[in-house]
């Protein structure tokens, strides 16, 4: 057994972290504060293929293995998750849909563009369809050769910015996932409009918004898989994305553990440094224990989905532990800062809100346990 990373592994990491240090850090606060990130940060991250890393080759993207995908999410976590969410959902959600279900016409189309980095959004979550992603109620509506999509989705990351939305839908008058059916719609299609904004706890410079689908006509041609795939297209997408929320928890929570270390050295009580206090060193302690063992198992589960072979069940296991160790090591780093911690001064302020979201979206911790249950049960 080889924990070592190979050569490209490594060369991923070392350039993408000294990115994260130069570009992405020095406005890190900037950003959360004015809830928005620049243009030129999104063309410089294009132009270093960042929006391509994980499409194929053939498509104009970097065709990078999952386990080196999962090392650039952690280092651009450690700087900002808010621009690390962007670039997890436009190249996992976003983007596997289609370069796996897609046609050859849509994937020659849109997937070069996309890799440029012409974003892309997901689209699934409803205002009764959350957890229970089944009980969806947008429609798509066959017509000739065009599907009529009606409906509303809410929480799409990079919607504002989304050159491509990939969205779910139904047939009307159905119930459960059988009938439901996956799309790639462009932006600018008539119908399809951006509606609210949310003003969200964390994650601030990633925009969060709901999307209105009035009507909207889409080619055939842009049906993803068959119809009645969309569910177990969705799922497929959301095991793959789920490997990338584990490493976007475990760059927050790496970069906790950091500040603490380093402010811990510094801060003096009771005559000598925080970190020779045992308390707090056992705090660290845990903190890094902790947030190595869930690297671990997000990185097997990676190395199981390189080799093709089934992981949904590792990457359930990798997010649980993952963002939840990512969130104790916040809630430890805040406690160790003190009253310095609760202030926008310090950097671990924004990293605790941060965190929270990651044990929610692309699947809760109690929707993973329910997946890991299941898998286990069936095992035996």
């Amino acid at each position: 057994m080889n924990f070592d990373f190979n050569e490209t592994q490594t060369m991923f990491r070392d350039m993408v972290r000294d990115f994260a240090k130069q570009e992405i850090a020095p406005i890190a606060q900037q950003m959360d504060e004015e809830g928005t990130m620049p243009d030129e940060l999104i063309a410089k991250m294009a132009a270093n293929g960042f929006f391509g890393l994980s499409f194929p080759e053939q498509y104009g993207g970097l065709g990078v293995d999952t386990i080196t995908y999962a090392l650039v999410i952690e280092e651009l976590a450690k700087a900002s998750a808010g621009v690390c969410v962007m670039l997890t959902v436009h190249n996992s959600v976003g983007s596997y849909p289609l370069a796996m279900y897609g046609s050859e016409e849509a994937k020659q189309k849109y997937l070069p563009r996309m890799a440029a980095g012409e974003i892309a959004a997901f689209c699934i979550t409803e205002a009764g369809a959350g957890s229970d992603a089944a009980s969806l109620a947008a429609t798509a509506q066959k017509d000739g050769d065009e599907y009529v999509l009606n409906g509303g989705k809410i929480f799409v990351t990079n919607g504002s910015r989304a050159a491509f939305y990939v969205v779910m839908a139904r047939t009307p008058g159905t119930t459960g996932h059988k009938d439901i059916h996956a799309f790639i719609v462009e932006r600018g299609t008539e119908g399809l409009s951006v509606a609210k904004k949310e003003d969200k706890m964390g994650l601030r410079a990633s925009d969060t918004v709901s999307i209105d689908l009035e009507d909207v006509r889409v080619p055939a041609s842009h049906l993803l898989g068959n119809e009645g795939d969309g569910f177990r297209i969705a799922m497929s997408a959301l095991d793959g994305g789920r490997i990338g929320i584990a490493f976007q928890a475990l760059g927050i929570g790496q970069a906790c553990l950091e500040e603490a270390i380093k402010y811990g050295k510094v801060r003096e009580q009771f005559g000598k440094p925080l970190t020779r206090q045992p308390v707090i060193g056992n705090m660290i302690a845990d903190m890094g224990t902790e947030l190595e063992s869930a690297r671990l198992m997000g990185l097997k589960a990676a190395w199981l989905k390189d080799e093709g072979r089934s992981f949904s069940k590792q990457a359930a296991m990798a997010k649980v532990m993952a963002t939840e160790a990512a969130g104790r090591a916040a809630d430890s780093a805040l406690q160790i800062h003190g009253g310095y911690g609760y202030c926008k001064e310090f950097a671990v302020e924004r990293y605790y809100r941060d965190v929270r979201v990651t044990r929610i979206y692309e699947g809760t911790s109690e929707i993973q346990r329910l997946v890991i249950a299941r898998q286990l049960v069936s095992e035996f």
